[in-house]
């Protein structure tokens, strides 16, 4: 997949372009149909597909007091982008300039720099300035632009639409099974490995440390199963999310003991994807006793994932 991250640099270069537009934070199960709704339809015409999104969300600019936290990082989108098949991504950052751009402003930029075939889009998809720009939009005035427009229809599971907004709510309650329904798969926290205390080390149950950024979505405080990708191998996995209040850490964060892995991995990214909840954070009367708890934990994920 290429990625272009600034789009200047486009000068209508692609064949039959079927641009998917989308903010897509998450790619969740409705995200997923606009774009391979998009990567079907480049290939029926032999085409390009193309997904045109924001490295930040533009609430990050227009009103950033309610700006929501962000499901999952760029790179994680990215890897599920790759993996779905898109042929392009661009990735460009919102901006103040681009905020005062008018919906017909904004389909001249398409044009001009894309010249897309096709756009697709959800329901729900607004653009342009105070996002008068949409669906309806589209379908009336896409031929002025030399493109057709397809308005996905709502995905929804239980009569209930599927949407980011939905999804953060489920993941700050801590309900993970009904996030990762409409995920379509485990949630992911992607993150640097950074130096901890390495009280894990000791006890032997090392782990790799995240920090917990302010502007991302996060479970509750507590253990959970996980799945954890280093260097494209995955790995099954115990993460702590919390304080860590047996040694009276101050700064939330993300610890992870990764089964049967012992490498050195600080300063990379892994991708710890969170399957169920083992149990709710704790304090220890002592270091006997956590190494006893974390003993228990590794025997229950080694029978939850043996089968």
């Amino acid at each position: 997949m290429e990625i272009i991250k600034k789009i200047t640099a486009l000068t209508k270069k692609y064949p039959q372009p079927v641009v998917a537009l989308g903010m897509f934070d998450g790619v969740h199960l409705g995200h997923a149909t606009v774009i391979r709704h998009a990567i079907d339809t480049a290939k029926k015409i032999g085409g390009t597909s193309i997904i045109f999104t924001f490295s930040n969300h533009p609430l990050s600019v227009i009103a950033p007091e309610d700006a929501p936290l962000m499901i999952g990082s760029k790179n994680l989108r990215r890897e599920i982008f790759n993996d779905m098949g898109v042929d392009v991504l661009i990735e460009i950052p919102f901006t103040k300039e681009l905020s005062k751009k008018s919906p017909e402003e904004f389909l001249e930029l398409l044009q001009d720099k894309i010249a897309p075939a096709y756009v697709v889009t959800g329901q729900n998809y607004t653009f342009g300035r105070f996002g008068r720009g949409n669906g309806r939009m589209l379908l009336r005035e896409g031929e002025n632009y030399g493109f057709k427009a397809e308005v996905c229809q709502t995905f929804t599971i239980d009569r209930k639409t599927v949407s980011s907004t939905r999804i953060r709510a489920l993941i700050a309650a801590g309900d993970l099974n009904s996030a990762n329904q409409l995920l379509g798969r485990n949630f992911t926290y992607a993150g640097e490995v950074v130096n901890g205390d390495k009280r894990g080390r000791k006890i032997g149950f090392p782990t790799a440390n995240i920090e917990i950024a302010d502007h991302r979505a996060m479970l509750p405080n507590g253990a959970y199963i996980v799945r954890v990708k280093v260097r494209d191998k995955f790995y099954n996995g115990i993460a702590n999310i919390g304080d860590n209040p047996t040694f009276k850490v101050a700064r939330r964060r993300l610890e992870v003991f990764i089964d049967k892995f012992s490498e050195n991995i600080y300063g990379e990214e892994i991708f710890v994807g969170f399957v169920s909840k083992l149990r709710d954070e704790k304090i220890f009367a002592s270091v006997e006793e956590l190494k006893a708890q974390l003993n228990e934990d590794l025997r229950i994920m080694q029978n939850a994932t043996a089968n």
